[in-house]
């Protein structure tokens, strides 16, 4: 397409600047890079919200409400024939409900593509052999992410029965859908954010800010703050979901020590090559002048 005096094109649209080779940006080309990433990401959660609206009738809400309906009668509400259901105390909680689960559920079903913008954001920053971890920082995200929210569906129903139960004989539990919905949310999302914390200990150590000797120092630290961590963050507060949290987080941690362990190795040889590299053909090599052991002597000729 032909252009015109000041980069315009003939259709009068302004030509896109060629791409900076050096990978430098201004402040500006900053803002615009971020506004349009966010709108982006904001285009996939809002299709994805959109579908999780549609899926609510088909299988969704029942999804939501099974840990509830599955506990005994005495500590859930009961119709007269038996079902199990929430209260809604306001015209438009049912609607806010909905709305506020197809909004949580298009988040995490739209997880791969916003958090592909999230990398592209970072990528002009990393390194050209660091770019290529972009797939698999995606993917791990979203597996780690998912891993979380299903162990938290699956300590759902348990942590319910020991909350509920707390109330005694006499006392009927009639949760309304709003608290009810809260809770279930804020356990999924306190799951799955948390899972990611040691992914980023792996991109740290892969960007060069975290080493693998740090992290190997740190290890009883990591292990017990992990517990910590767990222990405040969980909604329910009972030993089931902070131990349920707490040691897959542990064992994903010691995964990312060592792959951080296997990163350093293969960078340490990497920058002892270039240092060979760098040298000029009529360079001499530098030498490790450093007098080495002899072996001793086995014996003598005759």
């Amino acid at each position: 397409m032909s252009t015109t005096q000041g980069g315009r094109t003939k259709l009068g649209r302004r030509r896109r600047p060629p791409r900076d080779e050096a990978g430098t940006m201004t402040l500006i080309s900053h803002l615009k890079e971020l506004r349009n990433r966010i709108a982006v990401a904001l285009l996939f959660i809002l299709i994805a919200t959109a579908i999780s609206f549609w899926w609510y009738e088909h299988g969704l809400g029942t999804f939501i409400r099974a840990p509830y309906c599955d506990l005994p009668e005495n500590l859930r509400y009961s119709d007269s024939e038996g079902g199990c259901g929430l209260l809604v105390t306001d015209v438009f909680g049912g609607a806010l409900i909905r709305l506020k689960i197809s909004f949580i559920a298009g988040i995490v079903l739209s997880a791969p593509f916003w958090l592909w913008q999230v990398w592209g954001f970072l990528t002009p920053g990393l390194k050209s052999n660091e770019k290529r971890y972009g797939v698999g920082f995606v993917v791990a995200a979203s597996a780690l992410f998912a891993l979380g929210a299903v162990l938290a569906y699956i300590s759902l129903a348990a942590g319910l029965r020991l909350l509920l139960g707390l109330a005694g004989d006499g006392v009927v539990v009639a949760l309304t859908a709003q608290d009810y919905i809260g809770f279930v949310i804020s356990l999924l999302l306190a799951f799955g954010v948390s899972f990611e914390v040691p992914l980023i200990a792996v991109a740290l150590n892969l960007i060069g800010v975290l080493s693998y000797a740090v992290l190997a120092k740190s290890r009883r630290w990591i292990y017990f703050l992990t517990i910590v961590f767990a222990a405040f963050i969980t909604p329910t507060q009972d030993p089931f979901t902070m131990l349920l949290m707490a040691l897959p987080m542990c064992v994903l941690f010691e995964v990312a020590i060592q792959i951080a362990r296997v990163v350093d190795k293969r960078r340490a040889k990497r920058d002892a090559l270039a240092g060979f590299h760098d040298l000029d053909d009529d360079e001499a090599s530098p030498l490790d002048a450093t007098p080495s052991r002899l072996d001793e002597p086995t014996g003598t000729r005759g």
